[in-house]
């Protein structure tokens, strides 16, 4: 592979390592939102009827942007029924080809998004609630994640194509 693939491979996985690291800090940050609320309620009889919405967003933000790196990581789970039998290079070439199919409905999924984002944004969409949000933030946030998993899928492919040649991308 070229030194601009592996520069690819490398930026895209340097990257996505930062968000990923990121986003894993995230279920602090609604953890205590939810300690806040249930404070809140107990000893100032004051519900927050925001908690359940933000908690659920950042819910979102956590498996979205963090999807990437667990991708990177390989902790995804995978069916191993022949898999595991096969050589290194057999599974390169196996997950090679396999990822072309998550990367077109990674493709759908972002062309979606994006077409969902915008809606939202053009038309200042906001969710029926009492709180009543507006969508874009994490509309946007999404995006942005299925943006990044396609990324990764695509430095995916490049290391198990560089792997399946027997020569791996460090």
């Amino acid at each position: 592979m070229g030194k601009a693939v592996a520069a690819y491979v490398r930026w895209v996985d340097t990257f996505n390592r930062w968000v990923g690291r990121f986003a894993m800090r995230l279920i602090f940050v609604m953890a205590a939102i939810m300690v806040y609320a249930i404070l809140s309620r107990l000893f100032f009889g004051r519900p927050i009827n925001w908690v359940m919405e933000m908690s659920q967003f950042l819910l979102c933000a956590y498996y979205l942007l963090g999807g990437p790196y667990s991708m990177q990581l390989g902790s995804h789970v995978r069916m191993d029924l022949f898999y595991g039998r096969l050589s290194a290079r057999q599974r390169a070439t196996t997950d090679a080809f396999t990822i072309l199919f998550v990367m077109f409905y990674l493709g759908v999924l972002l062309w979606g998004g994006i077409s969902s984002t915008e809606y939202a944004w053009s038309y200042n969409q906001k969710n029926y609630t009492s709180w009543a949000p507006p969508m874009w933030p994490i509309k946007a946030i999404m995006t942005l994640g299925i943006f990044l998993m396609l990324l990764q899928a695509i430095s995916a492919f490049f290391k198990d194509v560089a792997m399946a040649r027997g020569k791996p991308i460090a």
